[in-house]
């Protein structure tokens, strides 16, 4: 039996919390100047730490963390654990009145809306193992202002029992094969649709693997790019499942439906992450993995999926910043990732782990790991949660064939240089 993550109830909860932090950059974020960058040296962390984390994290990271102190024996660690719906406002406010804690675990979504009260990584702290679209989650300007934790990227979830009826026998690897199989686990194995694309909150979020992967980009560094020629085929080739009627343009988007429907047969095909795993299980019991397999997406150019996950980060009003890197280091450490995966089920951000025997032994988890060497993240940008929003209104038009994927685009433009890149 193949082995499953813990990360459902946690990404779900991390993907509404983060579509949530909608606002932009705190004026209370600090007008003073980012502190310079500093090191950290090789002496034991001493003193008192304080962290923030949110959710289950918050709760399993005490007793995890007695390995770090018992290797540094002088430091005493406090602990923070909050609800991700209070955590942009506490953190907010604690910026605001100079009550920030140490060190504190930070979803990617909000470094942009935080980010000047932002240490500078020390220079003497490596971050050159991290897979690169979770490092550059941690970029302000030219500053790095935080480590990668831990990450989250998307795959191609298929039922291999009714792909067989379909005469597949492996995954999809071109765009054009996708489409295919879609077509026939409907045709020929009786699937009322091929496949479920994005649809709803955070649908452009979860398509961007498409423009990506067709070489698209979707800011040029200053300023947004959304009707290239590139993201105007990448969005035909998404709106076509739709007008071939290979994808339900009124699918069902309520928490549990998409995994309802794939483990009933109805739509053999998805696109998510990892926590994907563990809600199939539940909804279709221990022994559902035999009858799905994952793979990575299917290439146009290249592949390239999203990066997603949560980034530490000391702040710089901390008293006791170094210490406070130190444990961002060793939380950091392939060693430490592979037991925290372990613990919590979160992924490693750093590569050295997914060799350790707790992740390379599963076989559809390395497929994770092979997806994140080239996933990208959303631009860190306080405008964001904003263009993504207008761009999920544009996805619902192609949708609906309201309008072409190269109107709503044009459309989409033009919003979005109205918000503005910050």
């Amino acid at each position: 039996m193949k082995r499953t993550t813990t990360l459902g109830a946690l990404a779900i909860v991390l993907t509404a919390s983060m579509t949530l932090a909608g606002c932009g950059r705190s004026e209370e974020a600090g007008s003073d100047s980012p502190a310079a960058a500093s090191t950290i040296g090789t002496d034991p962390a001493t003193g008192d730490i304080t962290i923030w984390a949110m959710g289950t994290e918050g709760e399993l990271l005490p007793e995890f963390v007695k390995e770090f102190q018992k290797a540094n024996p002088d430091v005493n660690v406090e602990f923070t654990a909050i609800p991700w719906d209070a955590a942009h406002n506490k953190i907010q406010t604690a910026i605001a009145g100079g009550n920030t804690p140490d060190l504190a675990m930070m979803g990617t979504t909000w470094m942009a809306d935080f980010a000047d009260a932002f240490a500078t990584v020390p220079t003497d702290l490596d971050t050159t193992d991290y897979f690169p679209g979770a490092l550059s989650t941690t970029e302000s300007g030219d500053r790095a202002v935080g480590l990668p934790w831990y990450v989250d990227t998307r795959v191609l979830y298929y039922r291999t029992d009714l792909a067989e009826k379909a005469g597949w026998t492996k995954a999809p690897t071109t765009w054009d094969e996708l489409k295919q199989m879609a077509t026939d686990m409907q045709a020929k194995a009786g699937a009322t649709f091929g496949i479920r694309l994005p649809a709803g909150n955070d649908a452009f979020q979860g398509t961007l693997w498409m423009p990506w992967s067709n070489g698209a980009e979707i800011t040029s560094g200053d300023k947004w790019t959304l009707d290239s020629p590139e993201m105007v085929e990448a969005y035909e080739y998404y709106q076509s499942f739709f007008t071939d009627k290979i994808a339900d343009p009124n699918a069902d988007v309520s928490s549990g439906a998409q995994e309802a429907s794939f483990v009933d047969d109805s739509t053999p095909m998805l696109i998510d992450g990892p926590f994907m795993r563990s809600s199939l299980a539940s909804v279709g019991g221990d022994d559902f993995d035999e009858k799905y397999s994952v793979a990575t997406l299917p290439a146009r150019k290249s592949s390239v999926s999203f990066s997603g996950g949560a980034n530490l980060v000391v702040f710089n009003d901390s008293d006791n910043a170094s210490s406070a890197w130190k444990l961002a280091k060793w939380l950091g450490e392939a060693g430490t990732q592979a037991s925290w995966f372990k613990t919590s089920g979160d992924l490693p951000a750093a590569q050295a782990a997914w060799d350790e025997k707790e992740l390379a032994d599963d076989e559809d988890l390395q497929v994770f790991g092979t997806q994140l060497e080239t996933a990208k993240s959303q631009p860190i940008s306080t405008s964001w949660v904003k263009v993504a929003a207008a761009a999920d209104q544009a996805l619902e038009q192609m949708r609906r064939g309201s309008t072409s994927a190269a109107d709503a685009l044009k459309d989409l433009q033009s919003k979005a240089d109205s918000i503005g890149l910050d």
